[in-house]
């Protein structure tokens, strides 16, 4: 891998990691293009570059995470389990699920979801409009949402936002709950991926890990700010719309239509 692919990973992670539109897909979708072949360096670039998105959240949402926080890490902690139990399960099958093809699918079918519930999605009084008075409940059962995004290409932040939405929270709650939710979710999996394959990590590669973190970082801060404004005054169509046109051009490009 060149320090140029490292950049252009980076940005890649940081910008799509929190938007509902999957940067698994993205990055396997963007490695393809650049032919960057997918062996086990790479897949553990992918997890040190995820860090530096997580770096981000922490930065953004410190105030929440870190000040009279104990009942919302309960609730990430609830939230992250399903995801966590059958990761830990099924994690050798669910490697063999990443292929652009795949992802393809699944980002027009997300598209597709979210444009149908933006239909009929109407923000009502009862909604729940701080993420503090998240219910316990409520927590559990967006892991199970966050659950399908082992799929590559349905995304993590995506699949919790809907979750979120059918559960009774309004779109900002959702959205905020969907990235801090990423935190033990992605802390857990990047350290098992991490163990997994530490032995290509060496003092040549220091370099390109530390220039696609540092870039996943920045554009993940700039993710997060603009998408939280996103959200407070649009809705989550224009990213279905962007999921199937993406998905389709793919299909295209791999001669599958």
């Amino acid at each position: 891998m060149e320090l140029f692919h490292a950049i252009i990973l980076g940005i890649v992670e940081g910008l799509t990691e929190f938007l509902p539109i999957s940067s698994t897909g993205h990055l396997i979708l963007t490695s393809k293009l650049l032919g960057i072949p997918q062996d086990i360096f790479h897949k553990t670039f992918e997890v040190v570059i995820q860090l530096g998105s997580i770096l981000a959240v922490i930065f953004v949402f410190y105030e929440k995470l870190f000040k009279n926080s104990l009942y919302l890490w309960i609730k990430l902690a609830l939230g992250f389990l399903p995801a966590g139990i059958l990761g830990f399960l099924f994690y050798p099958y669910i490697k063999e699920l990443f292929s652009p093809i795949i992802v393809s699918i699944a980002l027009i079918l997300g598209g597709i979801v979210f444009i149908i519930l933006e239909i009929f999605y109407k923000e009502k009084e009862h909604h729940t409009t701080e993420i503090n008075t998240i219910s316990y409940k409520q927590a559990l059962l967006i892991g199970f949402f966050q659950a399908l995004a082992m799929i590559p290409g349905i995304s993590r932040s995506g699949a919790t936002i809907v979750g979120g939405l059918l559960l009774g929270c309004n779109r900002k709650v959702a959205t905020e709950f969907s990235f801090l939710l990423a935190l033990p979710t992605m802390i857990i999996a990047s350290a098992y991926s991490l163990y997994r394959n530490h032995e290509v990590l060496n003092a040549d590669n220091t370099l390109i890990l530390g220039v696609g973190f540092v870039a996943a970082f920045f554009s993940a801060l700039l993710a997060i700010k603009l998408f939280l404004s996103f959200v407070s005054r649009f809705n989550f169509i224009p990213f279905g719309i962007y999921r199937i046109v993406l998905g389709v051009a793919f299909l295209y490009y791999l001669d599958i239509i």
